[in-house]
């Protein structure tokens, strides 16, 4: 009787797994953030249009010299110190010239959490 009373356990577990998985599967992920949809850069200014909904990034502008470049993500000393920054925005709107190491670049885009995804990265001018 015990041995019956714990196959029907098991089996009910089992389902709610198959069930909840299944409910995982055909949830969609929440789309992407892109950045134009919610504004625009104009120079070092970053200026909302008001269409964006749900969390609104907080936009920033980086400021550095390239010292590792590690696939989407690039090292970048300032004098304050080093931030890592990840391209794939910048690199899937083709606004990032060629990344490498030494180049003195400005990153504009935005902060998820504690990570800074460039959505335009160009040359810091030599007079800066």
């Amino acid at each position: 009787m015990a041995m019956k009373i714990l196959n029907v356990l098991l089996s009910i577990t089992l389902l709610g797994l198959g069930l909840t998985t299944a409910a995982y599967a055909q949830t969609s992920p929440s789309a992407p953030y892109a950045d134009t949809t919610c504004g625009t850069w104009q120079g070092d200014s970053w200026t909302p249009n008001g269409s964006c909904t749900g969390s609104v990034k907080r936009h920033a502008r980086v400021e550095g010299t390239i010292t590792i470049v590690k696939g989407h993500l690039v090292t970048v000393q300032q004098s304050t110190g080093v931030v890592i920054i990840d391209d794939t925005p910048a690199l899937s709107n083709q606004f990032t010239g060629k990344v490498a190491v030494g180049r003195r670049i400005v990153a504009h885009g935005y902060w998820d959490g504690d990570n800074f995804y460039a959505t335009i990265i160009t040359t810091l001018s030599p007079s800066s």
